[in-house]
């Protein structure tokens, strides 16, 4: 009998500290591919790194009970190198003899947010297996991930950010007072970040040049190099970007402004993105002029092109009052539950959730692995 379904390995949890939301991510997709057109192979990564089974219910990956984490198992899944034609397999860690072939998978869902998924190590895992996925490829999500590298291809592509110092771990440790002397130049309030973390995790506001080294311990704990950026007042404008069929130029999405009511020395953190969200808003398509939709949807497209995304990508900016536009970062895995920002972007451009994973898919498959 011909083969009539597309088999997809839906990758989530990790290593990384936005390992919860990676499953809540996974859940929705789950949940939202055609059981018609699709056989859904899910597979685990729990916060040790190890590879097992997933979820076979997509309904159990929520936030009903609090941050959910990927629990222990015998077993462990492997999907091994060569040319995307071998099969992944499953064996008891205990008795490893006991091997079971899952068969081939036709595409890879990688949706693991931060370090160890987002950054291009599963990339490079999948590129070695020959397997097609879903998403960036290796540089686009390297650089992507690591805010000082975003900043650097950025300015090399003429794209505008905002003023910034970096903090590397030997850096700080040799050089504390010259990375002090650099950020005492920026305008505070200045933002204390992980180079290499996403979700806002162990981000601080800071007001003063003295509380900035309590600001890098703290983000040290998700990061040893550490991104200071100055203060930029304006709204935040996003857009979805969303690769083109064949040699098409990428797709700009209508924008949405991130609005949140949050005290004036808050910000919008990782509590306000998922779990305190009374006070956050989104406003679809922003309330901005034409000529600054169009300014920002034509830098998102070109911020696309300069790191040689595939796929998906969210464009992030800062839109001041005088009509300046910066760059904040890009999200090669961005959000993507229907609520998030990326999947309501493109419903609101007439794109429905299940219609835009069929997409992604389709841009997947046509595309080949190793160098293009």
């Amino acid at each position: 009998m011909a083969k009539t379904k597309t088999r997809v390995a839906v990758i989530y949890g990790g290593a990384s500290g936005e390992h919860s939301i990676s499953m809540v991510t996974a859940g929705a997709v789950m949940s939202s591919l055609d059981p018609e057109r699709y056989e859904v192979l899910p597979i685990a990564i729990r916060k040790d790194g190890s590879w097992v089974p997933g979820a076979e219910d997509p309904s159990t990956l929520n936030l009903d009970h609090g941050l959910p984490e990927v629990g222990p198992s015998d077993e462990t899944v492997v999907i091994p190198a060569g040319q995307g034609d071998q099969d992944v397999v499953r064996f008891n860690t205990t008795t490893a003899d006991a091997l079971e072939k899952l068969g081939q998978i036709d595409v890879a869902f990688p949706l693991l947010h931060g370090p160890f998924g987002e950054d291009g190590t599963i990339q490079g895992l999948l590129e070695m297996a020959g397997v097609p996925y879903v998403g960036c490829g290796v540089f686009a999500s390297s650089a992507g991930m690591d805010k000082h590298y975003m900043k650097v291809v950025l300015e090399a592509a003429g794209l505008p950010v905002g003023p910034y110092v970096v903090a590397t771990s030997r850096r700080w440790r040799d050089e504390r007072e010259a990375v002090l002397a650099e950020v005492a130049q920026l305008a505070f309030p200045v933002y204390v970040k992980p180079a290499r973390a996403g979700s806002s995790l162990g981000i601080t506001r800071v007001a003063c040049l003295a509380d900035v080294p309590a600001a890098i311990a703290a983000a040290q704990e998700h990061d040893p190099k550490v991104i200071i950026e100055q203060g930029i007042a304006g709204r935040e404008i996003e857009c979805a970007v969303l690769g083109g069929r064949g040699d098409s130029a990428p797709r700009a999405s209508v924008l949405g402004e991130v609005i949140v009511d949050v005290p004036d020395d808050g910000f919008y953190d990782f509590e306000h993105k998922y779990l305190d969200t009374a006070g956050l808003t989104m406003s679809i398509p922003a309330q901005i002029s034409v000529e600054a939709t169009e300014k920002i949807r034509s830098q998102a497209c070109a911020a696309f092109d300069a790191f040689g995304c595939e796929g998906m990508t969210r464009v992030d900016f800062f839109l001041t009052d005088e009509g300046d536009t910066y760059i904040i970062e890009i999200n090669t895995i961005p959000g993507f539950t229907p609520f998030s920002m990326y999947p309501v972007l493109w419903e609101n451009s007439g794109m429905s959730y299940s219609e835009l994973l069929d997409e992604l898919i389709g841009l997947a498959l046509e595309r080949p692995t190793g160098l293009r």
